[in-house]
């Protein structure tokens, strides 16, 4: 099976709108500060999703119409800045020009490091689909588990206060997790040789998004993105090509507890484009599971396009557009930061703000 090349050309195709951003109130205090915490932050956009352009995947004519996010244009990140005076006009104008080339340079490299992964899958499982998803999901659900790492570190010195990022990230891994299973009920983890591959590629992968997300939030969701695209495309050929052998063929039994339980509040929580209970799935073979696997990486794609605009990722269950009373019933303290470098310099403004 042919496996979907990404290309930076591919992440430059649409130009993204400028999103009109809804302003939310400055975080109360978090109490006793002590030299590694910060004050509250200022206000940040929240983008709405609904707003963000994407690309409709091609499906059958009975099935419900899927999105994924394009990769966004370093410009959409700078249309909200520059301009406030003539005469920070030329600051401003410099500044969004190094981004600008800071954000090509980190996508170019997460290119080329997803491209060298499916150039090496391609070689290696051509023809072996199941032991290929497999590698796949081992791989896809090591980012959730850096990011919260990090997230968790930061929480320990007081840096981060921002509950949505950790259940997002956890019920991302949690959907992940749940695709690993139904892989390896499908056998695709059957040979010594793809288990001690999956493995490995796995420790190096979150050892390098650990330090990729302290460095850069932003690149480590670029990548995170480039990852999920290439298994969206994976599954969405796999269906094409072999769809009606899969009609004939029963689900896994994981796969119809998880899609079908009776506690589908994970299963909600990393869907951040859409309202809680809107998506409930129907599986009656093997085709409705790979269809669902493959919905869920689309899904998947748009929070990680969300996450790299800094500040605006929200639980469905919190977000005031879908959550109800009961949900928003306690706001806890937040404060945040963009990596370890912001993290620093707003701890030392804070101790000399106290001295």
């Amino acid at each position: 099976m042919a496996s979907a090349l990404l290309s930076s050309s591919a992440f430059a195709a649409a130009s993204a709108p400028s999103l009109k951003a809804r302003a939310r109130g400055n975080s109360p205090p978090l109490g006793a500060r002590g030299p590694l915490n910060f004050g509250p932050l200022s206000s940040r956009a929240l983008v709405p999703r609904k707003c963000c352009t994407v690309r409709a995947a091609l499906l059958q004519d009975n099935e419900e119409k899927v999105v994924v996010e394009e990769s966004f244009e370093s410009k959409t990140i700078f249309d909200k800045e520059g301009n406030i005076s003539s005469d920070g006009a030329s600051e401003g104008s410099s500044t969004s020009d190094l981004e600008r080339w800071i954000i090509k340079l980190e996508q170019s490299v997460n290119i080329f490091l997803t491209d060298s992964v499916i150039m090496i899958l391609d070689t290696l499982y051509s023809d072996r689909h199941y032991a290929r998803f497999f590698v796949l999901e081992t791989i896809a659900r090591v980012p959730y588990f850096a990011f919260m790492s990090v997230l968790h570190m930061y929480e320990s010195f007081g840096w981060w206060r921002r509950a949505d990022y950790l259940k997002v990230h956890f019920a991302e891994s949690w959907n992940e997790m749940h695709h690993l299973l139904i892989m390896e009920e499908l056998g695709g983890n059957a040979w010594w040789f793809d288990r001690f591959l999956a493995q490995h590629i796995a420790i190096f992968y979150y050892l390098m998004t650990a330090f990729m997300y302290a460095l850069s939030p932003r690149m480590a969701y670029h990548f995170s993105e480039c990852v999920e695209s290439h298994a969206f495309s994976t599954y969405d050929k796999f269906l094409k090509a072999q769809g009606e052998e899969l009609k004939k063929l029963p689900a896994p039994e994981v796969a119809v507890k998880y899609y079908t339980g009776d506690d589908l509040y994970l299963f909600d929580e990393f869907q951040t484009s859409r309202p809680p209970q809107s998506r409930r799935p129907k599986i009656e073979n093997l085709y409705d599971v790979f269809l669902n696997i493959r919905d869920d990486e689309a899904e998947h794609c748009k929070t990680m396009k969300a996450c790299q605009t800094h500040g605006t990722l929200r639980s469905p269950h919190s977000n005031p557009e879908y959550a109800s009373e009961d949900d928003l019933g306690c706001v806890l303290p937040q404060a945040d930061c963009e990596g370890i470098v912001d993290c620093l310099k707003k701890s030392v403004a804070s101790s000399q703000n106290q001295g």
